[in-house]
């Protein structure tokens, strides 16, 4: 756990470095709340503040209004070091936003308890940070192929229709669908028929840009949003996902599954205010084509 140790005695913080140290964790100090504000800045790992109440620039109340006031994410704990002991003065300092405090001169045993009590707070919030990004996770993506799911990759296209209108830049969408799928499943059994899928999807991954979207449409089908793309950029970029793919074949649990891709891509221009539905719908006509055409090949659609 990393400990930032706010402290303008230079004697109290080099006893405060070395203490910490000592019980195993990483410390960082600084001599004033706005020192520690831009050590809070700089780096988003620190969950314990320890400061000093009476402080120049910014004393420790300041600091811990000022860290409450930004809300960070995750919360950092915060414990005040006062040789303020009245109760008007305590409950000041827990109006403020602090979470203990220690009175001064500090007592080693006590300050080690009420960081000991801080971490298991500190631990069960990491706990629960984990599993709601773990729900994130679950909700977003989709459970076979790792890539968005269709909620997740309609919410991307939304944003990027939105954003393409509003910035007045270029966007292109790719439909994809793996050519003959039924067959790699009547043929070789639904179990690498998923191992295709995942397959897939992770080499038309890294086939695309880092920025550009990926999602499973559904089934055999996958959806690429591809935000700044020009025609001839979109073009490119579909006949590379094809390629990629075309180029060798994939290696399952059973035999090697060599697999090609129908893609029907379509281009908005800048100023372009076309809905999610219309897009979608001439990028599903512009697939059909590819595949009614023989497939393994890119059709560009038009809106």
């Amino acid at each position: 756990m990393k400990v930032l140790v706010v402290e303008d005695d230079p004697i109290h913080k080099r006893m405060l470095e070395k203490l910490l140290s000592q019980w195993g964790y990483q410390v960082r100090a600084v001599e004033n709340g706005a020192e520690a504000v831009q050590a809070l800045v700089k780096d988003g790992s620190i969950q314990l503040v320890i400061a000093d109440w009476m402080m120049p620039e910014m004393d420790g109340l300041e600091l811990c209004r000022e860290i409450r006031k930004r809300g960070s994410q995750p919360y950092i704990y915060f414990i005040l070091l006062t040789a303020k002991d009245q109760h008007d003065d305590v409950v000041e300092g827990l109006d403020a936003g602090a979470d203990d405090y220690v009175i001064k001169p500090v007592h080693h045993s006590e300050l080690n308890a009420r960081i000991r009590a801080a971490k298991r707070i500190i631990d069960l919030q990491n706990r629960l940070l984990e599993a709601q990004e773990r729900l994130h996770i679950q909700a977003t993506h989709d459970a076979l192929t790792g890539i968005w799911n269709r909620r997740a990759i309609f919410d991307a296209l939304e944003r990027e229709l939105d954003r393409a209108e509003r910035q007045d830049i270029p966007l292109a969408v790719a439909l994809i669908d793996l050519d003959h799928f039924k067959q790699v499943n009547d043929t070789h059994g639904h179990l690498v028929g998923d191992e295709v899928l995942r397959e897939t999807a992770q080499r038309i991954r890294g086939a695309v840009r880092s920025y550009d979207a990926v999602g499973r449409y559904g089934g055999e089908e996958f959806l690429v949003v591809a935000p700044e793309c020009d025609a001839q950029r979109a073009r490119d970029l579909a006949e590379r996902i094809r390629q990629l793919l075309l180029e060798s074949p994939i290696q399952t649990s059973g035999p090697a599954v060599p697999v090609t891709l129908s893609l029907g891509v379509v281009y908005l221009e800048k100023g372009s205010q076309a809905g999610i539905n219309r897009v979608l719908s001439a990028a599903d006509e512009a697939l059909y084509e590819a595949k009614s055409g023989g497939r393994n090949q890119t059709i560009m659609g038009s809106l």
